[in-house]
């Protein structure tokens, strides 16, 4: 199994965010989390790169508990995440980012980890010497996760890749994260385009209130009335 939480339960200061919440994300697969504002998603992927503590629970990863470990551990584990904001350094270069995106990587390794990802993504590899901060929307999105795709991650947590995007930046990036999930990178994904997301997951949580309500096969969460009901919002 790649990715395992158990009854996490973590907040900030005084308050529980988080109430207990499990799910799984096994090798290859594309893991959706939906939910109200306020349910407990960012909050989750934060406690499981150790950017927060967990009160109680577990993480763990292809077989080993990592509750708690460092971020730059996980990462050497084969585990990134891409915030929501602060996700490229916007004073320098693509080409800067995605060597500092590489860095953890043996210095022998870095340059052929770039390579590859100017073939996987030519519009940045059009643009190397683009300062970050001059980029759409869009184009910086896919620099993020090319950043995050520099150390040669096996499983990738995602912090609302579509906010604050154009709809055609949008179709860009969700057609980029399909062709690396197809690759066999697991992605865990928290989204606010509901609909989207469950339609492409192989596997759909819907958190509410910090504690798990649904849990599912992307598509048949999309078809279940009440999901659509309560949060999916009704159809025009």
């Amino acid at each position: 199994m790649s990715l395992e939480v158990e009854d996490l339960q973590a907040g900030y200061g005084e308050a529980l965010v988080l109430r207990g919440v499990s799910l799984r994300a096994e090798p290859g697969e594309l893991v959706a989390i939906i939910g109200p504002n306020g349910a407990g998603k960012s909050t989750l992927l934060k406690v499981v790169y150790g950017l927060l503590g967990a009160r109680s629970g577990a993480v763990r990863y292809e077989g080993e508990e990592v509750t708690g470990t460092a971020p730059d551990a996980l990462t050497r584990l084969g585990l990134n995440y891409v915030p929501q904001l602060g996700n490229v350094f916007p004073s320098l270069s693509i080409a800067e980012n995605l060597l500092i995106g590489a860095s953890s990587l043996p210095r022998a390794s870095r340059r052929s980890a770039v390579d590859d990802l100017y073939e996987r993504f030519p519009a940045l590899a059009e643009r190397r010497r683009q300062r970050a901060g001059t980029l759409s929307g869009g184009q910086r999105k896919l620099l993020a996760v090319a950043r995050a795709l520099a150390t040669r991650p096996r499983t990738l947590l995602l912090d609302e890749p579509s906010a604050g995007l154009s709809p055609q930046a949008v179709q860009l990036v969700f057609d980029k994260l399909q062709e690396v999930n197809s690759d066999g990178i697991a992605i865990v994904m928290v989204e606010q385009n509901a609909r989207r997301a469950l339609a492409l997951a192989d596997r759909g949580y819907v958190l509410d209130m910090g504690r798990n309500a649904y849990e599912g096969e992307g598509r048949a969460l999309l078809a279940d009335p009440k999901v659509a009901e309560l949060y999916l919002g009704a159809r025009r």
